[in-house]
């Protein structure tokens, strides 16, 4: 196992996430987006290997040629769609994702978001592995901010974080952090939700990949890497 023992349990869980509301306070995510489920089902992917600042521009140019639906990202050329995304990087590629997925909802749910929400998290977690250019951090965000079911979403801030809390260690799988969170708290979907945007402030703000501000974090008390027992 990637994951070290918890003294603890579900306290130190819980605690870690009182600090960071207290300091940070509600996130609202998904990040800034009003325009439903399938719109955040599009910047999961396109948010892959780029800044979220950069997927806000992809999906204003897809909401200005009004794609943000399936039907019509169905309809779309991939050529067109590429130009349109390429703020968000790797623009050729995520549009042959954004086209796989589109397929797969039409092929296997006619289309309908509500039918594929239907399933419970686990097969809706299988189904969305299989369709090409959806990975376990994508799944995850799917279920959890357009299903809205209950499932942690890890991402690179989390294992920067709990590494250097000395919580889990390098080689952790993407699976072993997972089950960190779902393993030590309650299956709440709003509390998943908000946990992780706490995480993202966190890393964005403070547990820098360089330079860390472990001066200004409020877990700098309980951090191994702030306490100068482990390097960050």
């Amino acid at each position: 196992m990637g994951v070290n023992e918890l003294s603890s349990g579900l306290g130190q869980i819980e605690e870690i996430y009182r600090r960071l509301y207290a300091h940070f306070g509600p996130q609202d995510w998904w990040p800034h987006s009003s325009g439903g489920a399938f719109e955040i089902i599009v910047g999961a992917i396109l948010t892959q290997n780029t800044a979220w600042t950069n997927v806000e521009q992809a999906l204003a140019n897809l909401r200005r040629a009004r794609l943000l639906t399936p039907v019509a990202l169905r309809r779309a050329s991939t050529a067109r769609l590429a130009r349109l995304i390429r703020p968000s990087g790797y623009f050729n590629l995520k549009a042959k994702k954004l086209k796989a997925f589109t397929r797969f909802l039409f092929a296997e749910h006619r289309g309908r978001l509500a039918h594929l929400f239907a399933l419970d998290a686990a097969r809706l977690r299988a189904e969305l592995l299989a369709v090409y250019g959806i990975g376990p951090e994508t799944a995850d965000s799917i279920i959890l901010y357009a299903a809205r079911q209950p499932v942690f979403v890890v991402d690179a801030y989390t294992r920067r974080i709990f590494e250097r809390l000395g919580l889990a260690r390098a080689d952790a799988s993407y699976a072993d952090l997972q089950s960190l969170f779902a393993q030590n708290l309650p299956r709440d979907e709003p509390r998943f939700n908000e946990y992780h945007a706490l995480l993202v402030a966190l890393g964005k703000r403070i547990c820098r990949k360089r330079a860390p501000r472990c001066g200004e974090c409020p877990l700098r008390e309980i951090c191994l890497t702030a306490r100068g027992e482990k390097k960050a």
